[in-house]
């Protein structure tokens, strides 16, 4: 009973707290309510929409007054953006060459191994002759349009002479220039280094190109260079040549043409270069015995060795291995403190073996009694009579540093037939 009269107790006591529960909600509900309209009396949703009218008029405002500062910063962010752009477009380009290039050489390369894969009977001895004919790259017009605007107008059956110059060797320039023009030559371009020779060439009629001042290699070596320094540059220049599908005739600027040298080439490999041997045996190569006596009955050696081909006149072919020495050539004087002619020579004929993979470009020697050298001028040609009458093609003064006399007595004496011209200089140098 107790028990009942307990539960009965708890029942009214619960029902009790839950009806105080529900008054005090009620009431929590009332307050809110009272303040919520006191506060957005309005209503919440149409307080809380943005004024428009205001906003604009304060934004006008505030655009009226930063307008100028602001139409600065646009133009100037219209600027950079240009300026990103061209960059951009430039890298493009390069990476657009590279990409075909690359294609090319992929192509060339299948090309071969297509040609390997062929298989051939081998024909009666005498009768089997290798390919060293290298195909020509697909000219690309994109790597410099300007370039190749101008070389549709100077070049002959895709082919030309190209001569670096700055004003160092002006006069040497004028000399070269004249004599090309003498003998017939249309199809030969100067590169001017810098302004004043681009002017100076302009005023004698001589074709040029010039090289876009802001290049950084135009502006060192185009101000300051000295032969070497010239020399160097043209195996970044003559690249682009190459690309538009034109063969180059390299010409140094210490050079008197006294015949048309694209006559007289073969036009059969990749690089055709005049020497810097004086005999037969220097100039195309031979078997040059070294004794070691130690070694008793192997004491003989022997030994291969030819003289550099000259990187001061050649003609070169646009073909994947003529580009790929190009490369190569710019690549190590990036790299190291190297005269370029020997770097020139040691890619040309150093072979592959283990650690370096050799260059597979065909070449070959200029007769060098047509190309002649300063050394077989004058120390072999003017003391044999016989031999001054005989005409060469070219005379390169790449032996003596009194370059300038030189070529002028070389003018005098094959052009003017003045039979002393030659006879007051030594057969070396003073120095």
């Amino acid at each position: 009973m107790s028990g009942r009269r307990e539960g009965s107790l708890f029942r009214t006591t619960g029902s009790a707290f839950r009806g105080s529960r529900l008054a005090v909600a009620v009431g929590i509900g009332i307050l809110v309510g009272f303040i919520w309209a006191y506060l957005y009396p309005h209503g919440f949703l149409r307080s809380s929409a943005p004024n428009y009218d205001a906003i604009s008029h304060a934004s006008s405002q505030v655009s009226s007054c930063e307008s100028p500062e602001r139409v600065k910063l646009l133009k100037s962010e219209i600027q950079s953006l240009r300026e990103t752009n061209a960059n951009l477009r430039k890298q493009v380009r390069e990476l657009r060459s590279k990409v075909h290039l690359s294609e090319q050489g992929q192509h060339s390369a299948q090309k071969q191994a297509s040609t390997l894969e062929t298989q051939v009977k081998a024909g009666p001895i005498g009768s089997v002759k290798s390919v060293r004919t290298n195909p020509t790259v697909l000219p690309d017009e994109s790597v410099n349009p300007d370039l190749a605007e101008l070389l549709q107008k100077v070049a002959v059956d895709k082919e030309l002479i190209v001569g670096l110059a700055n004003y160092n060797v002006k006069e040497m320039l004028e000399v070269w220039s004249d004599n090309i023009k003498r003998v017939g030559i249309t199809n030969y371009l100067v590169v001017a280094l810098d302004d004043s020779t681009a002017e100076h060439c302009k005023s004698r009629g001589v074709p040029v190109y010039r090289r876009d001042p802001a290049d950084a290699i135009s502006k060192t070596v185009g101000k300051q260079g000295d032969n070497h320094a010239v020399s160097g540059l043209k195996f970044h220049l003559l690249r682009e040549f190459l690309q538009l599908g034109y063969s180059v005739l390299l010409s140094d600027v210490d050079i008197v043409y006294l015949q048309n040298p694209f006559n007289f080439l073969y036009r059969d490999c990749d690089v055709e270069s005049m020497t810097d041997g004086h005999s037969n045996m220097t100039a195309y190569g031979y078997d040059d015995v070294f004794d070691d006596a130690p070694m008793g009955w192997s004491r003989y050696a022997h030994t291969m060795r030819i003289w550099v081909f000259n990187s001061g006149f050649f003609y070169i072919r646009p073909t994947i291995p003529s580009i790929e020495l190009l490369d190569r050539v710019v690549d190590r004087l990036s790299k190291e403190v190297a005269w370029d002619q020997a770097v020139f020579n040691e890619l040309l004929f150093f072979p592959s073996h283990p650690g370096y993979e050799g260059l597979h470009a065909s070449k070959r020697a200029m007769d060098y009694y047509l190309f002649l050298n300063s050394k077989v001028l004058f120390t072999k040609f003017r003391h044999e009579p016989e031999m001054l009458r005989h005409k060469p093609v070219i005379v390169h003064i790449n032996y003596h540093p009194d370059k300038l006399p030189r070529m002028k007595a070389v003018v005098e004496y094959y052009v003017h037939g003045k039979k002393e011209a030659l006879k007051p200089f030594p057969d070396g140098s003073d120095w």
